[in-house]
């Protein structure tokens, strides 16, 4: 390495989103991205081979393909290949947000059908994105914001689910779920208040590593799961062969649409909280072409969409962290699991309540960073209508699931438990439908009577 190199190499880069930072420090940093989001990205899968029938071996090997997707998808939006990728540091990983209509997919047609819908569906999310340009007026700022600030909501009920146990442990609520969260976000709060410089960045990493070793010594860490593993495997190509049902195709497809706002909106949160500044063209083309076509990598690995993290962005919001080499070492990391199954065992022995301990505040940013996004975009009686009607209904109408009982199977299965889905189409329609000019204009005084 030469002299100026080594100049330009400093850890002060990890709040640049150019730049080198020695790799002794950046390993750290990218290792808590993966940490941050790797139940997430695993927890999907468990719960549609779950729905799908699928036995214990074909969970594992889509696990460890999942991580080595997320791997290099998360590679291709730091660094683009031809018009592919956002430039940003945008971490990939299995969506949640099409968790239900996969699941319904699975049971009534089949794997091979769902495996084909994703391959479908990503690859027109992914030439819809190339043409950016065309629509992307139409998803103006305070749609965006209206996007983030429920995928902060939303995902505030994931946090919750992990600090007492997560969902379906039989022991949710537990005193030691609830012992363990605690010790670990206290143990991140901590960290953030007496580390000095830029190591106070690294309090949700901390908070992970103090979380683990006192689960093991609690005994709520298997370790069996490590010792089983093979010490290397290339994860596997085609595991199912996709099928091409035209309703599971339309279904899921809708998804990809819903996907695409929520990765407009992650975008649009990580350059406001991050970098300071809007997104620009350039980049939503890039974001959602790899979030497109990259799910479409995933199905051909028998893994479902991948798409931009909402976690991640909450750790941006935190820790202002964005270099891209930093974030690089996380992905490489992720790939490494998807290669040598131990590391992934090793990761997914993680409790989820420790999880839980240190996501609980990430979420909470997130709302935060839209409620800024908000704030920037004004609080005119245009975007108030448009702030209170689109969160209003999407996250009321999800509290009541049954208010959608009217609705046909697919569209109730998608809407009920999807907010950010009604967010979007409320606020998207109040966009294009509502006056531009709402203000109520005072009326003049009289000037006589003022006399």
């Amino acid at each position: 390495m030469s002299t100026k190199t080594q100049a330009n190499c400093t850890v002060e880069n990890i709040y640049q989103l150019d730049g080198r930072v020695p790799l002794s420090k950046a390993i750290p940093f990218g290792l808590q991205h993966v940490l941050a989001m790797f139940v997430a990205n695993i927890a999907p899968i468990i719960i549609v081979a779950g729905a799908a029938g699928l036995d214990e071996a074909q969970k594992a090997m889509l696990i460890q393909n999942a991580m080595f997707v997320a791997g290099i998808g998360t590679l291709v939006q730091l660094y683009p290949l031809w018009k592919i990728g956002a430039r940003l540091p945008i971490v990939m990983g299995v969506s949640f947000t099409f968790v239900t209509i996969l699941c319904y997919v699975a049971a009534t047609y089949g794997v091979p059908a769902m495996i084909g819908a994703a391959l479908v569906g990503g690859l027109i999310e992914g030439t819809l994105g190339m043409f950016a340009k065309y629509w992307r007026r139409f998803v103006a700022p305070i749609v965006s914001a209206c996007v983030v600030t429920s995928i902060g909501f939303s995902l505030l009920s994931v946090g919750a689910s992990s600090f007492g146990g997560g969902s379906g442990n039989p022991a949710f609520g537990s005193a030691q779920n609830i012992l363990l969260g605690s010790i670990t976000l206290i143990s991140c709060l901590l960290f953030n208040i007496f580390a000095k410089s830029f190591w106070k960045q690294l309090s949700v990493l901390f908070g992970l590593a103090v979380g683990y070793i006192t689960a093991a010594f609690m005994g709520m860490v298997n370790f069996s799961t490590i010792t089983q593993a093979s010490f290397i495997s290339v994860p596997r190509f085609l595991p199912f062969i996709p099928e091409f049902n035209i309703s599971a195709i339309l279904a899921v497809t809708v998804i990809f649409l819903v996907s695409a706002t929520e990765t407009i909106g992650d975008i649009s949160a990580m350059t406001v909280t991050g970098l300071g500044r809007d997104v620009t063209e350039k980049e939503i083309r890039g974001g959602l072409g790899c979030d497109g076509y990259m799910s479409s990598f995933s199905a051909l690995f028998g893994c479902l969409p991948i798409t931009s993290f909402s976690q991640n962005v909450g750790l941006i919001a935190m820790t202002k962290v964005v270099n891209r080499f930093t974030i690089m070492t996380g992905a490489a990391c992720m790939i490494l699991a998807g290669l040598f199954p131990p590391i992934g065992a090793i990761f997914a022995t993680l409790p989820d309540a420790v999880l839980g301990g240190c996501t609980i505040m990430m979420f909470g940013s997130i709302v935060v960073s839209g409620v800024q996004m908000i704030t920037r975009c004004g609080f005119n009686q245009r975007n108030t209508t448009i702030v209170a009607l689109s969160i209003g209904i999407g996250i009321g109408f999800t509290q009541v699931p049954g208010i959608f009982s009217i609705l046909p199977t697919m569209a109730r299965e998608v809407l009920q438990s999807n907010c950010v889905a009604i967010v979007f189409i409320v606020a998207l329609v109040l966009n294009l439908v509502l006056p531009k000019n709402m203000e109520v204009e005072k009326p003049e005084k009289n000037i006589l009577e003022s006399v």
